[in-house]
């Protein structure tokens, strides 16, 4: 009885540290599920999802599908970790993103710097040996841009914009490329939707966090910031998008269908990015984002369907 009571101290002392490593673990594991932002990261392969419906015509091969899946991921992780390690500072100045696990000390710098270049690594490895090598150069490329030029451009000039939503357009590329496509016209196409898309939306976002960003140092709005130019370049944008969404009809990657729908999801986002124009509020640069993030998902979907719908 006497040697069950003395060992009882050591065996919980034992149970608490085993705990406490699992919950540092854990923590760590959390931490780094932030620094890869799943969100963005599942609208990313979305995209490459349908970029490579569009482009394997009807031969979907699981293998090259779930390795350009695997890469990509690893590669916006990536691209999302220097991104957040070289805006440490700025990201404590805003509440936004005061919180995240560098600017609180949650991770050293150093330990971010060796994930995103682990990650990194594994990406290009990965798809240069299972997709093919046009996908892991041009992977390569966006995260050199994103984590490169978007970010150190973000103090100095608003058009980081343009060069940050470069990487934001290629992931439906990469899904083309994976499924053996080429860098044709209708790859360009897939690209310029993306592009365009990104700018009412992005837009709208800054303009939430003007206050925010310029706090920060960040320069993330033209024209200084008054609502009425970025709600015109907004509305330029949307404009633009139209003709190019309606595109993928005439490159035979879809039919009638989507080119309705396609037209419709413009027509309801240029009046919105026009509405912003017009009253310049906080109000209705929400709207432009809502009807943003519901645009996407309905026109991508709806060029797939019909795709698949011409190859029958």
């Amino acid at each position: 009885m006497s040697g069950l009571v003395s060992d009882t101290p050591t065996a919980d002392a034992a149970l608490s540290r085993n705990l406490g490593w699992v919950s540092s673990v854990l923590r760590i594991a959390a931490d780094l599920l932030e620094i890869a932002k799943p969100r963005i990261a599942l609208m990313v392969l979305v995209a490459v999802s349908v970029g490579y419906g569009l482009g394997c015509q009807a031969d979907w091969r699981i293998e090259p599908w779930l390795h350009a899946m695997f890469g990509v991921a690893l590669a916006a992780t990536s691209a999302s970790a220097f991104n957040q390690l070289l805006e440490r500072k700025t990201d404590a100045l805003m509440p936004r993103t005061a919180g995240r696990a560098l600017p609180t000390g949650r991770l050293a710098s150093r330990d971010v710097f060796w994930f995103g270049l682990l990650t990194a690594l594994v990406a290009i490895v990965d798809l240069s040996l299972f997709t093919n090598s046009l996908t892991a150069g041009l992977t390569l490329v966006s995260i050199a841009l994103y984590a490169g030029a978007y970010t150190l451009l973000k103090p100095r000039s608003a058009l980081c914009t343009a060069v940050g939503a470069i990487p934001g357009a290629l992931p439906i590329v990469l899904g083309w490329t994976a499924a053996g496509g080429r860098l044709d016209a209708a790859a360009w196409t897939l690209f310029g939707i993306l592009y365009l898309w990104q700018f009412p939306h992005f837009l709208a976002i800054a303009w939430k966090y003007r206050n925010q960003y310029a706090s920060a140092g960040l320069k993330m709005l033209p024209g200084a910031g008054a609502p009425r130019i970025v709600g015109a370049i907004a509305t330029a944008y949307a404009l633009a998008l139209i003709p190019v969404s309606l595109l993928p009809r005439e490159h035979g990657l879809a039919g009638n269908l989507y080119g309705v729908i396609a037209l419709a999801l413009g027509a309801a986002y240029a009046a919105a990015s026009i509405g912003f124009a017009w009253r310049g509020s906080d109000a209705a640069a929400r709207r432009v984002l809502l009807v943003s993030l519901a645009y996407l998902p309905v026109l991508l979907g709806v060029l797939l369907l019909d795709h698949w719908r011409l190859l029958q």
